[in-house]
């Protein structure tokens, strides 16, 4: 009977285990499909934020790129202008010039020769010029002085100073001997060469003042777009925190469930056990009640069977007994009858 509860016993522990088992690995797996799905969308978050942080930094780029080269541009063109702005100015002059009097020349008869020791010197680039020290030491200079010289030569109303003293070109041209026609049409063109060439440089070159207002529209530009992009990611922030607090919520209603759901699975596991215990108890109670019964039965059953065995004894010894005084008896009176 005591092994029977035990085996009993060990079977519900047994039963009780497995159950709990398979609770706590069904709670593990659901912990654990939790949090791939919150890994997931953490990893889903973190990538389309790199993702937009990627597309509005390329974006700044490009447009910072669009609006800044034309500007980074313009400079190094007016830069490299400014700086060669003597020897390219002189070597057009010169080479206009030498082009209108042969041309002149050609028309008028006008010999060539005679103009080469009237001319300065073909102007030659020194390359120090464009040193990269030199460039960096006289830009300012250049860009001062030279802003300020283009915008005095050329005039609002369309007339034009003289760069060269037309009157003294002259009079060096007859005390070379040419006549005053011939002097008084070079002086011309060397004056319309030179306008000309002005012209060009004026058109090419870049107030100061629309300069300030391209760059100050660029840097309102600049100014709303890093406002727009720190929106976007403040925004984006706003979201990835209310993500975040909304999954926090989310888990902790999830432990509480299983914790209560553990609870609730204990509970009843105990009411069983204790159930168990006391019908196991009370089945104990009536085998023994039961066994009680069966030994008294037996008892009383082997009593009544030592007195039947003992009367039948009797009744044997008492039959033995008189079968034999009977024989006794009976081989007396042959012997009686033999003698």
């Amino acid at each position: 009977m005591e092994r029977k509860k035990e085996k009993r016993l060990t079977d519900a522990f047994s039963i009780y285990s497995i159950v709990v088992r398979q609770f706590l690995l069904m709670v593990r797996r659901r912990l654990s499909d939790l949090n791939a799905k919150k890994n997931q969308r953490l990893k889903r978050e973190r990538k389309r934020q790199r993702i937009s942080i990627r597309t509005s930094f390329d974006h700044l780029l490009l447009f910072s790129f669009c609006m800044l080269y034309p500007i980074g541009k313009l400079l190094v063109f007016r830069s490299n202008l400014l700086i060669t702005s003597f020897g390219v100015f002189n070597l057009m002059a010169a080479y206009a010039s030498y082009l209108r009097l042969a041309r002149l020349g050609t028309s008028s008869g006008v010999n060539l020769s005679t103009l080469r020791s009237i001319t300065c010197p073909q102007p030659t680039f020194d390359r120090t010029l464009f040193d990269h020290h030199d460039i960096r030491s006289s830009s300012s200079m250049f860009r001062q002085s030279h802003a300020r010289l283009i915008s005095q030569l050329v005039k609002t109303n369309g007339k034009r100073l003289h760069l060269v003293d037309t009157l003294a070109l002259v009079r060096s041209l007859e005390a070379q001997g040419l006549p005053s026609k011939q002097a008084e049409a070079i002086t011309g063109a060397i004056t319309e060469v030179l306008n000309d060439s002005l012209g060009v440089v004026s058109q090419l070159v870049v107030c100061k003042g629309e300069m300030q207002k391209a760059e100050m529209t660029q840097e309102s530009n600049l100014s709303k777009f890093k406002s727009e992009i720190n929106s976007s990611l403040d925004h984006h922030f706003s979201l990835l925190q209310h993500e975040n607090e909304k999954l926090r919520n989310d888990i902790e209603r999830i432990r509480t469930d299983i914790r209560h759901e553990i609870d609730k699975v204990t509970a009843g596991q105990r009411l069983d056990l204790n159930l168990e215990k006391g019908r196991i108890r009370d089945e104990l109670t009536n085998q023994n009640a039961e066994t009680s019964n069966l030994t008294n039965k037996l008892d009383r059953e082997i009593h009544t069977l030592r007195a039947q065995l003992e009367a039948a004894k009797y009744e044997v010894i008492k039959y033995c007994i008189g079968t034999l005084v009977s024989i006794s008896a009976v081989g007396l009176a042959v012997l009686r009858i033999v003698m």
